[in-house]
């Protein structure tokens, strides 16, 4: 049954590019959003591929062969994965991708799953960035420095630590975080915050002359920035 307002923002690292390759899902980070909310719900494994990871995946991720040699299979894990993801709209930076690699991993198990588009929706991040971003770079790197987000620890890729990321992205690039206040606190009369707008239809603003003396000063200021620079725009 799907949560109303509720969002799973999700990424994964893989042995290599594709899934049609034999190639596999080694991390899985997703955080949970609930009407635009960070909570404290997160689902985050270390899987062992049962394969070689490529050595141009280890040098995007850092994750090695040998530090997966314990941990779970997919198998065992996909229970409590479908579990956190079941009926929630997923946010994923290039979403055929990671999709492409759960279909495929769901696939392998024969356990009649079937495929994510079954259970989820999903939102592409990229997509809407592009849309939004026309011409430029909407990489989530490129996205962190256009709207102001620390990313100065992401030396390498991390499902868990690229999840989080997104999540500050999505609701900065969709509008910032809504309702800071869940659906208990509104119905107790709780006021919900939201962005303010400024109204077309507000008074015009005041404007406030400058003094004779004022100008003055502001011109003193001008002759020396072009006394100093050879050239003051404002003269200009």
């Amino acid at each position: 049954m799907r949560k109303k307002g509720r969002q799973v923002v999700l990424d994964t690292e893989t042995t290599g590019l594709n899934p049609k390759e034999g190639h596999r899902i080694i991390e899985i980070g997703c955080v949970e959003l609930v009407n635009r909310r960070l909570t404290d719900r997160q689902f985050h494994m270390y899987i062992n591929p049962e394969r070689k990871i490529d050595q141009g995946a280890i040098e995007v991720h850092g994750i090695t062969n040998e530090s997966l040699k314990d941990k779970p299979l997919f198998k065992d894990v996909v229970g409590d994965f479908l579990d956190f993801i079941r009926g929630a709209e997923l946010v994923i930076h290039n979403a055929p991708f990671d999709i492409g690699f759960m279909d495929n991993e769901f696939a392998l198990l024969n356990q009649s799953i079937g495929k994510t588009e079954e259970f989820c929706t999903v939102f592409d991040s990229l997509v809407y960035a592009r849309k939004k971003h026309p011409g430029q770079r909407n990489s989530l790197d490129a996205l962190c420095k256009r709207y102001g987000i620390d990313n100065s620890h992401r030396d390498l890729h991390g499902a868990l630590l690229d999840a989080e990321i997104l999540s500050d992205v999505y609701l900065l690039m969709t509008g910032g975080q809504i309702s800071m206040l869940d659906e208990d606190d509104l119905a107790g009369g709780g006021k919900e915050q939201v962005i303010q707008r400024i109204s077309s239809d507000r008074p015009a603003l005041k404007v406030i002359q400058c003094s004779d003396e004022e100008l003055v000063e502001h011109q003193k200021t001008l002759d020396m920035l072009e006394k100093s620079s050879g050239a003051c725009l404002w003269m200009q």
